[in-house]
């Protein structure tokens, strides 16, 4: 049996705190299994093929010893729940899944298409982010819909997608994704 990381996220673009997390990840389980997916509560989000592309580069950037980190578009659907079915599908229902979230995601996570559902298949991994506190009330829905979580010994650092495209800080992304943009014309003003 592996223990599976299923880390999809919006990317738009990712982050070097994308990649921090992911190298985390990449320490801790047998597989990281990384895709971007359109957000249904996102509106107005860059085309998924070029979020895609830029989560590419990010991942290949990170120097996993074990090799144990690979993109995979075959994860991203609107709705995670149809990911779990995928990745069972691709690797077995006898292996444990861990799905990652930020702290960020678990007030909405009672209102995610079959949330109750994708909870009850597998773990949770709680990533905390600055500004997003964990709330014991926001905790005990969780588990009153079923679900089994654990919370990430890592603090994630103070670096989001949203503040690359407001501000266009290059510190907040790596050179290979901030290079892609430019040529593709990503999020000129």
């Amino acid at each position: 049996m592996k223990n599976i990381a299923l880390f999809g996220t919006s990317a738009d673009p990712p982050t070097a705190g994308h990649q921090m997390i992911l190298r985390w990840l990449c320490d801790r389980f047998d597989r990281v299994a990384v895709w971007a997916s359109d957000n249904p509560l996102k509106s107005q989000q860059t085309p998924l093929e070029h979020r895609m592309r830029m989560l590419g580069l990010a991942i290949a950037n990170i120097d996993a010893p074990r090799h144990n980190i690979s993109l995979h578009p075959e994860l991203s659907h609107r709705y995670s729940v149809e990911t779990v079915k995928v990745a069972r599908q691709i690797w077995g229902d006898r292996n444990h899944f861990t799905f990652v979230v930020g702290s960020d995601i678990i007030p909405q996570l009672p209102r995610w298409y079959r949330g109750d559902e994708l909870v009850q298949q597998v773990c949770l991994l709680i990533i905390p982010r600055p500004g997003y506190p964990l709330r014991d009330l926001e905790l005990k829905a969780v588990e009153a819909m079923g679900g089994i979580y654990a919370i990430a010994a890592l603090n994630a650092p103070e670096i989001s997608s949203s503040a690359y495209r407001n501000w266009r800080d290059s510190r907040l992304i790596m050179p290979l994704v901030e290079d892609y943009i430019h040529r593709e014309q990503l999020y000129a003003s």
